[in-house]
């Protein structure tokens, strides 16, 4: 394994801080070289899981990175081997990726996705150059510099990169993401340089419309829709592109590499080279709402494959699928979750807690939620969004990668049917589960509320909470002060009590650090007479997760007040 010129262990020199990502066999964290408080991101493998296999290509990627030096390529300072770990030190990206950037941009033209182009280009001719091929271009190895605005965009990830002769065209084995493969590989034809220009083809169609130009839930017809180059410029959203932007498309999606457009000449292209004159600069709100839905998708499907890699274990996922949704799930909040009819719902699922002390001997409230068991298990089957390696057919299956990249490499005569049936199973899987987190944290918050737990009720929510209640009489309020009044001077006071009711809640998953929820919300009470009443409110709630930890950020409810006033 190549190592620094000292050798010097990487304890003595650097010291690690909090994770950044994770990979199968290694973990990215943020660190601080010690003489010169320079910041970097620390690559970590652990070598005692790598076979020699691995240590071959581990010790590739950093013969790889050493060679490149470039403003568009996160570079590679240091690499270091201690006994039983490996270290890559790399220049610390702190503005995330490119695509989720644009998403939150106020403006984002046809020039904008002109200049990002440019960018991928200059990194990929700098590779080309040295005769690398880089073979998994896409949009979680786009990364941005700094938050600062125009902040240099960043091609990382080399674990799955190659050295070539000049433009040698060989079979090096099947590698790379199943919507950014070229047809030569995918024909298993030799292939070089060009399966870049392929990607990048992809990634700048994406960059204009904000979906790929090659989608399919079935891998097959994936695959044969991009050997064919079966794609097009579809109406209205195509109709504001330039002519000169479709051309370079066409340039980089031609079928044969031997007539596609190297990354030398795309650099030179009107469309790249004369932005301010050719490319449009229309604002594209289209784009990036299209752009934000294929965000969240990759990301969820990301997350759920990446689990699936990490943990090697389909069958307990199996197990876990098997199981009868209707069967008795034991929770740790007050809350209890009962079967009640619905005229509207052919089942629902039933969740018991302890029992619930009957309300004489208690004054504990309680929440009871109805669920439509058929919500969000819809299954999906689309086109996974992980990077593969198979560059011999007996070879074991690999898996390095920071925490952008999971790379498996598997045998060839793998049943393709078993494992696209696995991926939707567990993509099912881990979406019930994700829906069931929001519905605990739901009744979490509803329970904070109905006990007048102020404390509580912060911890849940976002200080900029924003809302729409009726009690705020239309207007929308932000922050926590208009809520303290009502807990302060009645939702603390009320000794009587209180029953709640979440009816059908309805969640909508949005990427993998975000959800919506919808429900009806029957509050029952007593009144100051004594005589029972019951409330009912149409309510959503926005969570966003930050930092492991999910927070309500955004209130929407319709409908009586659900605080009981009387």
């Amino acid at each position: 394994m190549a190592t620094t010129a000292t050798c010097t262990r990487f304890t003595d020199e650097y010291q690690l801080y909090e994770e950044l990502g994770k990979g199968a066999f290694s973990v990215v964290r943020r660190c601080v070289k010690k003489n010169s408080s320079q910041e970097y991101a620390a690559k970590i493998i652990n070598t005692k899981k790598l076979s020699a296999r691995d240590h071959q290509k581990l010790e590739r990627e950093a013969r790889i990175c050493r060679l490149l030096k470039h403003p568009n390529i996160v570079r590679l300072h240091d690499s270091i081997s201690e006994e039983g770990f490996h270290y890559l030190v790399f220049d610390l990206v702190t503005g995330g990726e490119l695509f989720e950037d644009i998403v939150a941009r106020e403006y984002y033209s046809e020039a904008d996705a002109s200049h990002c182009i440019h960018q991928i280009l200059e990194s990929v001719n700098h590779i080309h150059q040295h005769d690398i091929v880089h073979r998994d271009l896409k949009p979680e190895n786009l990364l941005l510099a700094s938050k600062c605005k125009g902040a240099a965009v960043k091609l990382a990830d080399f674990g799955l990169a190659i050295e070539v002769q000049g433009e040698q065209q060989a079979w090096f084995g099947f590698a790379g993401t199943p919507g950014y493969l070229s047809p030569e590989v995918l024909r298993k034809d030799p292939y070089g340089k060009p399966v870049d220009i392929w990607a990048c083809g992809v990634i700048l169609y994406i960059l204009l419309v904000g979906y790929p130009p090659f989608w399919d839930e079935d891998q097959h017809k994936l695959y044969q829709q991009i050997k064919a180059g079966a794609y097009d410029f579809p109406s209205p959203e195509w109709d504001t592109v330039t002519p000169e932007a479709k051309n370079l498309i066409n340039q980089m999606l031609t079928i044969n590499p031997a007539k596609r457009i190297t990354a030398d000449q795309a650099l030179k292209h009107p469309w790249v080279c004369q932005r301010s004159t050719v490319a449009s600069m229309m604002h594209r709100q289209e784009t990036v709402e299209c752009l934000r839905k294929f965000n969240a998708r990759r990301k969820l499907k990301g997350a759920i494959l990446t689990t699936m890699l990490v943990s090697r274990n389909f069958s307990a996922a199996k197990s876990l699928l098997n199981k009868k949704s209707d069967g008795v799930k034991k929770r740790k909040s007050s809350s209890s979750v009962h079967l009640m009819p619905q005229s509207n719902n052919k089942t629902s699922i039933v969740s018991t807690a302890k029992e619930t002390p009957p309300v004489q001997t208690s004054m504990e409230p309680q929440t009871t939620v109805v669920h439509n068991a058929t919500d969000g298990i819809k299954g999906s089957t689309e086109s996974c969004n992980t990077t593969t390696e198979d560059e011999d057919l007996k070879a074991p299956p690999l898996s390095t990668g920071d925490g952008s990249s999971v790379l498996e490499g598997r045998r060839h005569s793998e049943s393709k049917t078993q494992t696209e049936s696995m991926q939707s199973q567990l993509s099912l899987c881990f979406s019930a589960m994700r829906k069931q987190e929001i519905i605990k944290i739901t009744e979490q918050l509803i329970e904070a509320i109905n006990n007048g737990d102020f404390e509580a009720y912060t911890k849940i929510c976002d200080p900029g909470l924003t809302s729409f209640e009726p009690e705020a009489l239309g207007n929308l309020v932000e922050g926590m002060d208009f809520h303290k009044f009502y807990f302060e001077n009645l939702l603390s006071k009320n000794s009587k009590p209180i029953h709640t009711t979440i009816l059908n809640p309805h969640v909508h998953v949005i990427g993998e650090d975000a959800a919506c929820i919808a429900y009806i919300r029957l509050t029952q009470y007593i009144d100051g007479q004594g005589r029972p009443r019951t409330t009912q409110s149409e309510e959503t709630r926005v969570w966003h997760r930050r930092d492991g930890k999910w927070l309500n950020v955004h209130y929407h409810c319709s409908g009586a007040p659900a605080a009981p006033l009387q």
